[in-house]
């Protein structure tokens, strides 16, 4: 697979094009952002982390019955995908309260929540990815209600299929987002899943293991995300 030109660059990754129409190498970069990028800076090897746990997680939902963009990771920082159309919904799976929540509806970091819940916001940088609702889902045309509905089932069969496998490497998925795009028609799980897009606590100490420890300031990020790394794929360096 020939790499061609620079298709696009956000703030975690660079997409190319390829030789082929329907594929796309993903670069993931070390790059750091956080509060609609307001803070930015780096971190050590979190490219090589991203791309490698995403990719582990990525087989394992497809084992799941979860369909995704994934082909295979071509290096330590490059992975092959499907071309896709993404739908500008994030998902977010909540399975404890904390972040945003806890500070939106004054709820108790760390509380519970039986059954998940999942929100969905507006792709939108200039906007600020605001938190939206099915009514302006439809309001915005930004997807039919079966694919809505659709979204919502998909976000919570990974769920499903992640909660055992990390509660089995000891952490805590606190929650996740999500997107999807559409390829062929169907809707597939694209992105990625990271400690830049998950939230884990270690289960005995209850610490944070992802981004959230650049966000606040807690150090030793690039020991947390070597962890996961060590956790999730058997490989990296103990935090």
């Amino acid at each position: 697979m020939t790499k061609g030109a620079l298709l696009y660059e956000g703030k975690a990754k660079k997409l190319y094009e390829t030789d082929h129409a329907d594929r796309l190498i993903h670069f993931f970069k070390d790059d750091a952002t956080a509060f609609n990028a307001q803070k930015r800076g780096s971190i050590t090897d979190k490219g090589v982390v991203n791309n490698k746990v995403s990719a582990h997680l990525f087989q394992l939902l497809e084992g799941g019955g979860v369909p995704t963009h994934f082909i295979e990771r071509l290096g330590d920082r490059e992975m092959l995908t499907k071309r896709v159309s993404i739908v500008p919904i994030e998902v977010v799976v909540r399975n404890l309260v904390a972040g945003s929540l806890a500070k939106r509806l004054g709820l108790k970091e760390g509380d519970e929540i039986e059954p998940p819940l999942v929100e969905f916001f507006y792709k939108n940088d200039a906007l600020g990815d605001p938190l939206i609702t099915e009514d302006h889902i439809r309001l915005l045309n930004l997807a039919e209600p079966s694919v809505v509905h659709e979204l919502k089932e998909r976000a919570l069969q990974v769920n499903t299929l992640l909660l055992p496998f990390f509660r089995e490497r000891g952490m805590v998925l606190v929650d996740f987002k999500l997107e999807f795009g559409l390829h062929n028609g169907t809707l597939i799980l694209a992105d990625e899943i990271s400690p830049d897009t998950c939230r884990f606590w270690d289960q005995k100490t209850r610490e944070s293991m992802d981004k959230d420890r650049f966000r606040k300031d807690l150090g030793e990020v690039e020991e947390a995300y070597q962890e996961v790394l060590r956790r999730v794929c058997g490989e990296g360096r103990p935090g």
